[in-house]
């Protein structure tokens, strides 16, 4: 009788023993909250944008809320963003009071369409949030020709995107603000965390500001608040963390492009002929690969949740990226409707995200891949 495959998860993260043996090390040394190792991942990660200055969050999502407040967009502005995201790109527009303006989709990079976003800038628009779908970045030289020429700020959620470039410069190494997850299962990973890269050390002092309760300290015995933060600081556990991810980000970006290269060769070239799916486009010079989707067909019996439980049935697992924002409840009560953006409704219908991480092989490749077809060919 043959044993049954493994379980093979959409996505896993890679935590060396070193990395492990480091965290120990901050356990034991009696200072766990921010302080000599968050010093160390900032100077680190500003080392991998160029020299650029790196503030370090307790998450991803702050870093987007934060890029806002400190680009002063707050009540009476518009900001720009697709409704393909986390729901988090667009709630933190909400969160400062400002208005959040969808853009439909490109349907073959799956990222924003910038023809729609300059539709729809009004005299309102002060912001754009560009989000890097499974790592790929949107054309950046078209979307900064566009903010130079409305006088727009951009946060780019990076958030899928470190380790990815464009045109050769590596997605954080220059534009406007740019902010990075560290969530679990993220190329780079802090359990939960994030980054925001900032134009000079005003902003980044700007940033602390918003990142500990807005208190600014002096001297030994010397604090003041001026603005409204948060408590959003990252720890010195979660940064030995990522000290010991970015030793191994190079060999983790490689890695994943090798597998989405062989995803395509198992697939074939009469893949998406023959069933009517779309693959992602296949971009190895800009995309870090975090993610793998692939578009199911339009037709026949069956829902994108009969073939992710058919997938689990042969013990390999699936994620969607993502539901369109613009159809959750809360927005909704804004005023969105379905029918809107229809390119990002169909793509968030019919998206599956398939695995693909870090400890993978080859041959769990051709082991998903043959899942797919086998039941492509029963729909």
């Amino acid at each position: 009788m043959t044993a049954a495959l493994p379980f093979l998860p959409f996505s896993k993260p890679f935590i060396d023993e070193a990395t492990i043996t480091a965290v120990g090390d901050v356990l034991r040394s009696g200072w766990i909250t921010s302080g000599p190792k968050v010093q160390a991942f900032e100077a680190c990660l500003s080392e991998y944008f160029d020299g650029r200055p790196v503030r370090t969050f307790n998450s991803g999502t702050c870093t987007m809320e934060i890029a806002l407040r400190v680009a002063g967009i707050g009540p009476g502005d518009e900001v720009i963003t697709t409704p393909i995201s986390w729901v988090a790109t667009a709630n933190v527009i909400i969160e400062v009071g400002a208005t959040p303006v969808f853009a439909d989709i490109d349907p073959h990079t799956r990222n924003i369409d910038l023809d729609k976003v300059e539709a729809a800038i009004t005299a309102r628009t002060k912001a754009i949030i560009p989000v890097y779908l499974s790592g790929l970045p949107v054309d950046m030289d078209r979307l900064y020709a566009l903010a130079k020429q409305y006088k727009l700020r951009v946060i780019e959620d990076a958030a899928q995107a470190i380790g990815s470039s464009w045109r050769g410069r590596r997605i954080g190494a220059f534009g406007d603000f740019v902010s990075f997850s560290f969530q679990a299962n993220k190329n780079i990973t802090t359990g939960e965390g994030g980054c925001l890269v900032l134009n000079d050390l005003a902003e980044a002092r700007l940033a602390e500001k918003f990142r500990l309760q807005g208190v600014t300290r002096s001297g030994l015995d010397g604090i003041d608040v001026d603005v409204l933060g948060g408590k959003y600081n990252m720890t010195d556990m979660t940064a030995a963390i990522g000290l010991g991810q970015m030793a191994n980000i190079e060999a983790v970006t490689r890695h994943r492009r090798d597998l989405a290269r062989h995803y395509f060769t198992q697939f074939g070239t009469g893949f998406e002929a023959n069933t009517g799916a779309q693959l992602p486009l296949p971009d190895f010079g800009n995309s870090n690969w975090h993610l793998f989707q692939v578009v199911l067909p339009d037709r026949g019996p069956g829902t994108r949740a009969d073939f992710m439980a058919r997938m689990a049935e042969q013990q390999i697992g699936t994620g969607f990226h993502y539901a369109p924002i613009h159809l959750f409840t809360l927005y909704k009560k804004r005023g969105f409707t379905e029918g809107m953006f229809p390119i990002a409704e169909k793509v968030g219908r019919l998206t599956v995200t398939l695995p693909l991480f870090y400890g993978m092989t080859r041959a769990d490749v051709e082991r998903t891949v043959a899942a797919v077809k086998s039941i492509l060919a029963t729909r």
